[in-house]
């Protein structure tokens, strides 16, 4: 879809929506809202509805963040303590790695 071509409530509302989206654990919408509507919100020439989607990609671009953080916590800790975990981490692997017992 091409957003240059849409009139500012359509970019409104599919910018809302994508933001709504992601709150349904689906943060790859927030980077997808954030990287699609960051120079519409930011470089482009002042339209009423501007100002809402400006929030809308800086929310965005905030929620990709800490679910970029926690992800990448998370993963540290399962893969350096996964061993120690016994047989609670073997149910949460797909894959069990040899190696320590």
């Amino acid at each position: 879809m091409n957003i240059s071509k849409a009139t500012g409530e359509q970019k409104l509302q599919l910018c809302r929506t994508y933001f709504r989206a992601g709150f349904a654990l689906l943060p790859f919408l927030w980077a997808v809202n954030f990287f699609w509507f960051f120079k519409e919100a930011f470089t482009r020439t002042s339209y009423p509805e501007q100002k809402k989607i400006k929030q809308y990609v800086i929310f965005s671009g905030l929620g990709t963040l800490l679910w970029s953080i926690v992800l990448a916590i998370w993963i540290i800790i399962f893969q350096t303590q996964r061993s120690e975990w016994g047989a609670t981490a073997d149910y949460m692997s797909f894959i069990i790695p040899l190696g320590k017992p």
